[in-house]
């Protein structure tokens, strides 16, 4: 793998100088982070000498949280564009939802490693932590150079930053974004082995109850994801973190009255791949009014428009914001009016994405804290107008084509 993890990690990282200048920075190596470098690459942006594209991850390898994720067409269009695709749909069958909407659930890790695998060996450099921001601007130049220091003391100059760096984004907040707001819902994420297979059938299995939505997914013949959304509880603080807790609550106090073969999913969990973490989100509003750029820095991914996981979007929208980016940086006379175009054209679909991700959830678990007579309201909105009416306009969004790329015939290098 030729930016892979483990041994071949450290020894990339410690071979980076400690002053660096970079075309462009992309802050974050999960899937938005390693999809974008591919993408600027793919695209033909910052392919000249010295230091192109560098990704800065914190931690020490690719990282796996989340276990498994579903990809929707609009996605596998995405992946398509980067020209990874192929290599997932060959490991990984489809199954169709219960809208017609073929879709794939996939390890999360395999699309890290499939995205990494075609990024030149030292693009991603690990153990790499942001801890500041500034810009520089050198006499008589009308652009701006970003100085990023690290904690290891080493010091990175830009002409571009994107951040990919997940919800708690250092450059969202650099920008001036709003921190992202609770859903008041939580979800435990994990991945069960079944080494003689699980003869299970493929196909998205879910399970409703107040306050609760649970689901399971085989994404091989030995694998299983399963999830379960749950109303934000006391227990998760001190759970979290620790899998042998977190089992027992979802096998007990959360989840003990789901079926039977549900919970035999959840007890073959690999510790390893377990997650209990808050939902957060980021207001729709602040998606379409915030300041989601300045000058050549932006965010993409969950940095931009962290949302809940009811409508499956969060991997194939980062997917989405990768292509789109590079493509308008390709084709901009600067970078400042390639990311400007980027922003306006993803602003709208981001923040519907988010909005309507809210509300399948709300509305799927009969609505957060709601009981009584609003409750049983509720829940025929949900089975008489959002089933049949509503879900049916969220799922269009999943055909969105994002594109292709069409790389420069030479390699683009922003020279101002």
């Amino acid at each position: 793998m030729a930016a892979g993890g483990g041994d071949a990690a450290a020894a990339a990282a410690a071979g980076v100088a400690k002053d660096v200048d970079a075309e462009v920075v992309v802050v974050g190596g999960g899937i938005a982070g390693l999809a974008t470098a591919l993408a600027l690459r793919r695209a033909g942006v910052a392919r000249g000498a010295g230091a192109g594209v560098l990704v800065l991850e914190r931690h020490a390898e690719l990282r796996a949280m989340g276990a498994a994720l579903t990809i929707f067409p609009n996605g596998w269009f995405a992946l398509r564009a980067l020209g990874v695709a192929h290599k997932l749909t060959s490991r990984y069958e489809a199954y169709e939802t219960g809208e017609e909407v073929r879709v794939r659930a996939l390890d999360r890790k395999a699309l890290l490693e499939a995205l990494a695998e075609e990024l030149p060996p030292g693009t991603v450099r690990f153990s790499s932590k942001l801890v500041s921001i500034d810009t520089e601007r050198a006499a008589g130049d009308a652009s701006e150079t970003v100085v990023l220091r690290l904690d290891d003391g080493a010091v990175i100059r830009a002409k571009v930053l994107i951040g990919c760096d997940g919800v708690h984004s250092v450059v969202a907040r650099w920008l001036g974004l709003p921190e992202p707001a609770s859903s008041g819902r939580s979800a435990v994420r994990g991945l069960s082995t079944f080494p003689g297979g699980h003869g299970a059938k493929r196909e998205l299995r879910q399970f409703l109850s107040q306050g609760l939505r649970a689901g399971m997914v085989p994404i091989s013949d030995t694998d299983i994801y399963w999830f379960l959304v749950n109303d934000t509880v006391p227990a998760e603080k001190d759970a979290a973190g620790d899998p042998v807790r977190t089992l027992r609550e979802v096998t007990g106090s959360l989840a003990g009255h789901m079926p039977a073969e549900y919970l035999d999913v959840v007890r073959r969990s690999d510790h390893g791949n377990l997650s209990w973490a808050p939902l957060l989100y980021r207001n729709p509003l602040s998606i379409l009014t915030g300041a989601a750029a300045r000058g050549a820095v932006t965010v993409a991914g969950d940095a931009f428009h962290p949302m809940t996981p009811d409508m499956a979007q969060g991997g194939c929208s980062a997917l989405e914001d990768a292509v789109v980016l590079a493509r308008e940086l390709a084709r901009a006379a600067t970078p400042a009016e390639g990311v400007a175009a980027y922003v306006a054209r993803r602003r709208w679909r981001a923040a519907w994405l988010v909005a309507g991700a809210y509300l399948s959830g709300w509305v799927q678990q009969g609505g957060t804290n709601v009981r009584g007579a609003r409750g049983r309201l509720v829940k025929m909105f949900r089975d008489w107008v959002f089933y049949p009416f509503v879900f049916p306009r969220l799922a269009d969004t999943m055909w969105f084509d994002c594109g292709d790329l069409a790389p420069c015939a030479e390699g683009k290098i922003h020279k101002e």
